[in-house]
């Protein structure tokens, strides 16, 4: 049997064809296109190897670096920002978290009635919203620091490319009655103003990270590398009581609608320790809210804003002039006619007194009687009782914008100048300065460092020495008689304590620096009890234009509630009984207040 070759080529049945045969198979191929093939095939091998040399080698840190950008990422961990608190531990200004959207525009998908939605769910215009997703880059916020409500609407919208995070924010429980001490942050909860900014570094911490892999719809995979936990930021605690700032910021803010003021500025400080119990300014604002927000508004006016402190300057001028010996408290001064007349200038009083006591030169508030005592002294002995107390120097705060005010040196005064700087005209100082100046008459001769941090309860005050203690009690006992009937601020009195101080009226500047206006600032400064003063409190009201300018009716009345506020929290036990002082003003009800003089 003869087997068939299952090679054989087979050839269809009515086929003429065969494939032996055909010509296109049977023509040789020429060598030069089989080169040309192999020269192609080795050419794109050279090219793979050239670019895998490139990417591998001469490239490698690009390529690694874009590589990790798509499948690894470091996410910050914020730290807390540290808490304000005032000296009993009540919260100024705290961080909380709060949900913020952010959106990556390039996977953002949605159309227009899904932008609509997204838009009225923020609460942004379409025109604000496309601009922020049509934009460059991967990241956007769309909106930070919204409530829950909105964050629960933005989640059940489900949109691809709009994520949720949560972030702190300051929050200020205290409001506008502590706003120009605590200050407040920008968005990215750095410190702007007040104690935000002064302590910056302290509050902030430090920021933390994490890295991990994330796969192609960006889930983390895994973590790479160590974690660094964030360092929460310090806690500040003020010197500051909540409950006297917010009882000293609301009577400053109703003096000024009462007056129809400008503006109205209040300091409270501890007459033992120098430290800033209240530090209240009006017109304020919500550090929580940075819209609208004004430089009238923002300016902390008890630390920037500078005046000349006008009848202020007498205690300080009659305390040298007792402390030098050359007069007594009873030593006669002559104020007739009065004026006096220095360099072609005259010094007036409000009314003529003839002969004064030297205490009754304070009381009455006499010109005269003071540039007399002044002009007894020379130049460099006054100059150095006013910068011994602070005038003219920075108060030493840690806190942005407090000023030194101005004071030259006694070597350029005239003697026109001397006499007017004796009732405080041609010099200038900050509310918070006087209010330190008075702790020389408060602390038994010894002006005290202020501070707006609580100090340690052991921790010494140390003060500087200008005047001795027999000569700082004198005059407060001369300060008493000023602040009650017979004086220029009886308004100043406060039931069941005792209480001395100076009123002052100035005439304000032109812008400029020459010459004055007929606007003026009103204020009082003093302290309390007498005999053993806890506190000194200083006010300042700003153009009262109600007809009633004088400080002692515009000023001291803010100062009395003030001080019966303040002492009660403190616990300080009454010094005078009530019933007997409330016969001895009801004497006196009626009698009109002797006027300080300008």
């Amino acid at each position: 049997m003869k087997l068939k070759n299952p090679f054989a080529r087979r050839q269809e049945p009515g086929s003429t064809l065969s494939y032996a045969s055909s010509p296109l198979l049977a023509t040789p191929t020429p060598v030069s296109r089989s080169r040309l093939l192999l020269f192609m095939v080795g050419l794109s091998f050279l090219g793979l190897i050239g670019r895998a040399f490139y990417v591998q080698v001469y490239a490698e840190d690009f390529f690694q670096a874009q590589g990790e950008s798509r499948m690894a990422a470091t996410f910050e961990l914020p730290a807390s920002r540290g808490r304000i608190q005032d000296r009993n531990g009540q919260v100024l200004a705290t961080s909380v978290t709060v949900p913020s959207v952010w959106a990556i525009p390039e996977e953002f998908k949605g159309g227009a009635a899904e932008r609509q939605q997204l838009a009225r769910v923020l609460g942004l215009t379409r025109q604000e919203l496309d601009k922020k997703l049509d934009g460059e880059g991967r990241f956007v916020w769309l909106r930070r620091w919204v409530d829950d409500e909105t964050a629960s609407a933005v989640k059940g919208l489900k949109l691809a490319g709009v994520h949720l995070d949560r972030e702190y924010s300051r929050r200020y429980p205290e409001g506008e009655a502590s706003a120009h001490v605590v200050g407040f942050t920008n968005l990215e909860d750095k410190g702007q103003e007040g104690i935000e900014l002064a302590f910056q570094k302290e509050l902030q911490g430090r920021d933390g990270s994490r890295s991990v892999l994330r796969d192609r719809l960006g889930r983390v995979v895994e973590d790479r590398g160590d974690l660094v936990p964030a360092l929460n930021g310090r806690d500040v605690q003020l010197s500051i009581d909540a409950k006297v700032q917010f009882f000293a910021y609301q009577k400053v803010r109703e003096a000024v609608a009462e007056h129809r003021a400008k503006a109205g500025s209040v300091v409270v400080l501890d007459a033992r320790s120098g430290e800033v119990l209240a530090l209240a300014n009006y017109p304020s604002f919500d550090p929580g809210t940075r819209k609208n927000l004004s430089g009238n508004q923002l300016r902390n006016r008890a630390l920037t804003d500078v005046f000349e402190p006008g009848s202020t300057m007498k205690p300080l001028v009659i305390a040298q002039a007792l402390e030098s010996g050359r007069v007594r408290p009873d030593t006669i001064v002559n104020v007739a006619p009065r004026s006096i007349s220095i360099s072609g200038w005259s010094p007036t009083d409000v009314h003529p007194y003839g002969d004064l006591t030297v205490a009754g030169v304070l009381q009455k508030s006499s010109n005269v009687g003071t540039v007399k005592l002044a002009m007894q002294m020379p130049a460099r002995e006054l100059h150095e009782v006013f910068s011994g107390v602070g005038l003219g120097q920075r108060p030493g705060l840690n806190f942005p914008g407090a000023i030194s005010g101005k004071l030259r040196p006694y070597k350029s005064w005239r003697p026109i100048e001397q006499a007017t700087m004796s009732f405080g005209y041609g010099l200038s100082t900050s509310l918070l300065q006087l209010a330190r100046a008075y702790t020389v008459f408060a602390h038994d001769g010894e002006v005290l460092p202020v501070s707006l941090v609580k100090r340690d309860a052991g921790e010494p005050v140390i003060g500087q020495r200008v005047f001795s203690p027999a000569t700082a009690r004198t005059v407060r006992e001369m300060l008493q008689a000023a602040a009650s009937e017979g004086g220029t601020a009886p308004k100043a009195q406060v039931l069941g304590y005792s209480v001395g101080g100076k009123s002052g009226t100035a005439h304000k500047n032109v812008e400029g620096g020459k010459g004055y206006t007929n606007k003026y600032r009103s204020w009082f400064v003093g302290l309390s009890p007498i005999k053993d003063p806890r506190i000194v409190v200083a006010v300042m009201v700003d153009e009262p234009s109600n007809g009633v300018y004088y400080g002692g009716a515009v000023a001291a009345p803010v100062f009395s509630q003030v001080v019966a506020q303040t002492l009660r929290l403190m616990n300080v036990p009454p010094d005078l009984d009530v019933q007997t002082q409330m016969v001895a003003m009801q004497a006196h009800k009626g009698a009109a207040p002797v006027l300080e003089s300008f």
